[in-house]
């Protein structure tokens, strides 16, 4: 079969770089396309990190998401199931479930290098 086009189904997927607080998968890995599948539980936020060169689109599935951000991490937005954020390189940040109810996001990254890059906590302003 070819690899020009794949199906990966949920049983498929890796586990994907860790940071601590969310649960990824990847789905698909490319040379410049990261692809996968997060989680967060009811009233987790996640630890601080950045996604290197690439820039990442993510789409709320289900319950919230409340990204911190920004020098200090004093901006935020909060998403809900249907909305999209975009994430530029480098844009140091952690996401937070407000939900009463687990979360669930479809992430898209393109880019090279490393996808996944903790750090301690963003720079105050």
């Amino acid at each position: 079969m070819s690899d020009d086009v794949r199906l990966v189904r949920p049983e498929d997927r890796a586990e994907g770089h860790p940071t601590p607080g969310m649960h990824r998968e990847q789905a698909v890995v490319t040379g410049g396309l990261w692809a996968g599948h997060v989680t967060t539980e009811a009233g987790v936020t996640s630890g601080w990190h950045h996604h290197g060169d690439h820039e990442s689109t993510i789409y709320v599935v289900s319950g919230a998401l409340r990204m911190e951000f920004g020098p200090g991490g004093e901006e935020v937005l909060e998403a809900r199931a249907g909305d999209f954020l975009y994430v530029a390189p480098h844009a140091v940040h952690r996401e937070g479930n407000p939900a009463g109810e687990q979360s669930a996001i479809v992430v898209f990254r393109a880019g090279s290098g490393e996808a996944v890059v903790n750090v301690d906590c963003p720079s105050p302003a």
